[in-house]
């Protein structure tokens, strides 16, 4: 009763019927006859033609030596951390030795079975739950060793061992499907970080080139500018010093010196006139209503200026005879008069 409980979840495989010795016997192929003589082993019928001797020889066993799929039944087993699990699989065998599957044990299929049941509940307990998941390969090949090292003699081999399903109790299911999904909003804080972090890293470049592109740009700028004035500079000077060569050429020209001190008394004159325009600080002197003491403290300061300038001329060239000049009061005076 022990035995069919423990089997009677599984499907029975089918087999052939022990046959009868009528002497003449056709072994059907993928099968093993074990014949035994007055009770006695006597040897193994190979596929194909046989004859036996009627009444002395009988078949006991008979073996398929095709691959075997046994359905492991669900059974309980506690994991590393405590957690109890409802696991079932699928083991698959083959006959390698007729005579030790007959001989060797009472019903190999059985003892295979309740082996890989017991060999899975202690691979289970070395593991922990999150492990069970992730090493289900490395656990079914750990349970395939261990059978083939005790079955060895038995005449069986196990090909390999697979786990069908892997029920988790309720709570720790709810527990385990909270700790994905807060994996998974992880998963996306950190990606939405990393996307924040590149955005921000990608706005810096952008600033700091844009930045050293205005500085090369404000660079240029300054320098062609400064190209630029340099230019203004040297030409002002070219027109200046062409400007200061010709009047020195107008000056040394007969009656000069009178034009000269003519447009130094008009500008004298001139800028008394705008001080009041450009300032409310105006500075005048005491006679500014004597016009003609203007005009002639003007040229005095000309004269004074160009005094030395003459001296050394004189000196330096030889005298000449030129026509008497008028004085310059004189030649105010005419025209003050024409003007009045």
């Amino acid at each position: 009763l022990k035995r069919a409980a423990w089997l009677a979840p599984a499907p029975c495989r089918w087999t052939s019927g022990l046959p009868m010795n009528i002497g003449v016997l056709f072994v059907p192929q993928q099968e093993a006859w074990v014949v035994e003589r007055m009770g006695k082993f006597h040897r193994i019928l190979e596929p194909g033609l046989n004859f036996l001797i009627p009444l002395l020889d009988r078949i006991r066993y008979v073996q398929s030596l095709k691959e075997i799929v046994i359905n492991v039944p669900e059974q309980s087993a506690v994991t590393l951390d405590n957690v109890t699990l409802q696991i079932d699989g699928v083991l698959y065998l083959r006959v390698m030795d007729p005579y030790k599957a007959s001989y060797g044990v009472e019903d190999p299929e059985y003892a295979v079975t309740q082996l890989a049941q017991t060999t899975m509940r202690s691979e289970l307990g070395k593991l922990s739950l999150d492990r069970v998941f992730r090493e289900r390969e490395s656990l079914n090949a750990s349970i395939v060793d261990a059978i083939n090292q005790a079955s060895d003699c038995w005449g069986i081999r196990c090909l390999r061992y697979e786990i069908k399903d892997i029920h988790v109790p309720p709570r720790v299911k709810e527990s385990m499907q909270m700790q994905v999904e807060a994996e998974r909003r992880k998963r996306a804080t950190v990606l939405e970080s990393e996307g924040t972090r590149e955005s921000a890293i990608n706005v810096a470049e952008g600033q700091k080139q844009a930045q050293i592109l205005a500085s090369e740009a404000e660079k240029a700028e300054q320098i062609n500018k400064a190209a630029g004035e340099a230019n203004a500079m040297l030409v002002k000077a070219r027109a200046k010093a062409e400007a200061i060569q010709l009047l020195a050429a107008a000056l040394a020209q007969q009656h000069g010196s009178a034009a000269a001190s003519l447009s130094v008394a008009e500008q004298y004159v001139n800028a008394f006139s705008k001080l009041a325009k450009d300032s409310n600080t105006v500075l005048l002197p005491a006679n500014t209503g004597d016009v003609t003491n203007m005009v002639a403290q003007a040229l005095g300061i000309y004269t004074t200026l160009t005094k030395p300038q003459a001296v050394k001329t004189q000196d330096e060239m030889p005298p000449a005879h030129e026509d008497p000049q008028p004085p310059a009061t004189e030649v105010l005076k005419a025209e003050q008069g024409s003007s009045s």
